[in-house]
């Protein structure tokens, strides 16, 4: 059985401070496959202060300085790629195919920032027009300081390469506390960034849970941003924590959102798009299109077809290439989203795929997928964020209509359009309150575009030039000309 019991301060992997541990089981057996030795506020202040001593040396450099060790970090993590996607498989539970492409897009973020890097040395002090004659403005961007991240299970490489890229980039230096369920995987992106040359410092890592490090840590006095991805629960808790010091918080939080498909869809693309958005990493997604609008001229075709797509459902190892159901995370999340399940039931809900079948392993946390039809608008399973192969359905006939329920939520983070009329689907997407909005696809998400929401779906962007800005502060100096 594996054991972690070491954090990364200062470049050093060094034995936590704390004799607690916690027990990390197999998603697709329910065995015990590790022990993780929790951080305490004592390894907290120590990563701390060695960010806070680093940031001098670190914000120093020019931003190309800083885009080669990004790229170096990146050019690490694909040589550790297989190492990578299979810590990946083993703690998340997720498909093969799906771990493959967190660490593509990780070692693509890192890239991408890399290249970022190099434009900004030739911004810094550009004079600025502020159309005040005898007046000359020059604008400068510097690095906020020590940064607190707190990273998710789901995606453990990108979302953290969201944060850790960009906040390098600019500047600033990290104490990172990744995800207590998946810790071996982000473990492996702190050895890439040693490997790569970080300077002491730049990069720490505290592994444990949010009592005695996500807590501390967005508290600690030495820090000067938040950054979170998480859930709802807990992003007010780190507001919260950030009000301490009136210090700059970004929050990616929980989703609820929806695909719609018109009446001139092609039903197979749509069974496509309705499938990958709801089935993708089994539902354990915050961009999943949990809510279904369906046009209701087309919805007996498309149940049809979502019908017999699920008899197709292979669960089992998700390591597997023949796999297409993966478990949860864990017996909680488990336990979570079969109780949605059967409260939909006791209400009356039809579930689409209850007469299909589909094998479960007796162990790990598996979940049957639903698909429960015309769930009403203030019911929890349309209101609440599930987190699991989950999908719940209302039917349209008005355009207007289905925009209205689609913008019926307290999230506003991602949504997907399914139609054969392009001016339709665009007419359509700007109309819906989402941060993301994919048209005859569904989860591209670029490292150069934008990432967040509105509404509970968070603060602030990830991703492109906006997600680097998070990390920055605007300077303007005024002089006489």
């Amino acid at each position: 059985m594996l054991t972690l019991t070491q954090h990364l301060i200062d470049n050093q992997w060094v034995p936590s401070q704390s004799p607690h541990t916690q027990s990390l089981y197999s998603p697709v057996t329910g065995a015990l496959q590790a022990e993780l030795t929790r951080g305490s506020v004592a390894d907290v202040d120590h990563a701390v202060h060695a960010a806070a001593a680093a940031f001098p040396v670190w914000s120093a450099l020019s931003a190309a300085q800083r885009g080669q060790y990004l790229d170096a970090i990146a050019t690490e993590l694909a040589s550790r790629a297989e190492i990578l996607i299979a810590d990946s498989v083993r703690f998340s539970g997720k498909l093969i195919s799906e771990a493959q492409l967190d660490v593509e897009d990780a070692i693509a973020c890192f890239r991408y920032y890399a290249e970022l890097a190099n434009t900004l040395d030739a911004q810094q002090g550009q004079v600025r027009d502020i159309q005040s004659p005898g007046f000359e403005a020059r604008c400068y961007r510097r690095p906020l300081g020590v940064v607190a991240m707190i990273t998710p299970w789901n995606f453990p490489l990108v979302t953290a390469a969201w944060k850790i890229a960009p906040a390098l980039a600019a500047g600033c230096t990290i104490v990172w506390k990744p995800s207590e369920l998946t810790p071996l995987p982000e473990q492996y992106l702190a050895a890439c960034a040693i490997a790569a040359g970080l300077p002491n410092g730049v990069l720490n890592m505290v592994h444990g849970d949010g009592i005695n490090v996500g807590a501390p840590l967005c508290a600690h006095p030495l820090v000067n941003k938040i950054s979170f991805t998480g859930s709802n629960a807990v992003g007010e808790q780190v507001m919260r924590a950030a009000a301490q010091g009136t210090r700059p918080v970004s929050l990616e939080l929980g989703g609820k959102s929806p695909i719609i498909v018109m009446e001139d869809s092609d039903i197979d693309n749509a069974c496509d798009w309705v499938w990958s958005g709801i089935f993708t990493n089994s539902g354990q997604m915050c961009s999943a299109t949990s809510r279904l609008l369906v046009h209701q001229r087309i919805a007996p075709a498309l149940y049809a077809a979502l019908k017999l797509r699920a008899k197709e459902f292979i669960a089992g190892d998700p390591a597997e290439a023949r796999t297409s159901l993966a478990p949860l995370i864990s017996a909680t999340q488990q336990k979570t989203v079969q109780a949605f399940q059967q409260h939909a039931k006791q209400d009356g809900l039809v579930d689409l795929l209850e007469s299909v079948p589909i094998t479960l392993p007796a162990s790990g946390y598996f979940v049957r997928p639903s698909i429960f039809l015309n769930v009403p608008s203030d019911h929890d399973l349309w209101q609440k964020e599930i987190f699991g192969p989950v999908l719940c359905v209302q039917e349209f006939s008005d355009t207007a209509d289905a925009i209205t329920l689609a913008n019926q939520q307290q999230f506003g983070l991602a949504a997907t359009v399914i139609s054969g009329n392009a001016q339709q689907a665009h007419s359509i997407a700007q109309q819906l309150v989402s941060g993301v909005t994919w048209i005859n696809s569904h989860q591209f998400v670029p490292a150069a575009g934008s990432w967040g929401g509105y509404g509970r779906s968070g603060i602030g962007r990830e991703l492109g030039p906006w997600g680097l800005e998070a990390y920055q502060g605007i300077s303007h100096i005024y002089s006489p000309t």
